[in-house]
């Protein structure tokens, strides 16, 4: 059956894990199946809540989800030099990835950056989709369960550095960030920190005194 292939990312603002991009694919009768459901924009539904739904869409509805761990991110970024280029890099894999297996109407994702990245990047059978990008585009139903798949993985795999390195790590960008990264360059060294954080965000260079 034709849908709709919504696609959003998690992690993009986050200096330590993955940048994570997901895809799922609903028609009209789906939407209603997910709203009914209570999906909506991860950043408004709690984690515990997350993982559960994620569970739930990942059973019910064609999806994909594309994991860029941080040493592949630090190497694609560090060739790539553009956020947007990574992220349109990562929304075509997962648009590439459901268009071999599902028959896509359109592909619809949050807006951030030239529409023509994802174009340009895209294989044969993704070219043949057209690409919308639009601001809050989590207000479509399979855009919100994409960013609920994006969110259940993006924490799934701090939860795993957490218990691997045997310290909490945090989410986001801000001072609980630092202090952590701090800890964790004392514990570990400063080189190790490309294999668990984003290495061109600021904190990285803040840690230049420690």
């Amino acid at each position: 059956m034709a849908g709709l292939l919504g696609v959003d990312e998690s992690g993009k603002g986050d200096f330590f894990g993955p940048l994570v991009i997901a895809g799922v694919v609903a028609d009209e009768e789906g939407e209603k199946l997910l709203l009914g459901r209570g999906v909506r924009d991860s950043k408004l539904i709690a984690d515990s809540r997350i993982m559960e739904l994620a569970d739930w869409i990942k059973g019910n509805f064609p999806n994909a989800i594309v994991t860029i761990g941080p040493e592949k991110y630090n190497e694609l970024y560090a060739k790539i030099r553009n956020l947007n280029r990574l992220l349109a890099w990562g929304h075509c894999r997962v648009i590439e990835n459901l268009a071999e297996k599902e028959v896509i109407v359109q592909v619809v994702s949050d807006k951030f950056g030239k529409t023509e990245y994802i174009e340009k990047a895209l294989m044969e059978k993704g070219k043949q989709i057209p690409v919308r990008q639009q601001v809050r585009a989590e207000a479509l139903p399979q855009v919100a369960a994409a960013s609920i798949l994006a969110r259940a993985q993006f924490v799934r795999y701090l939860q795993r550095l957490s218990s691997e390195y045997k310290m909490t790590i945090p989410k986001g960008a801000g001072a609980p960030v630092d202090e952590a990264a701090v800890v964790f360059v004392a514990q570990y060294g400063k080189k190790a920190l490309e294999k668990v954080a984003k290495v061109h965000f600021r904190n990285f260079s803040k840690l230049a005194s420690h």
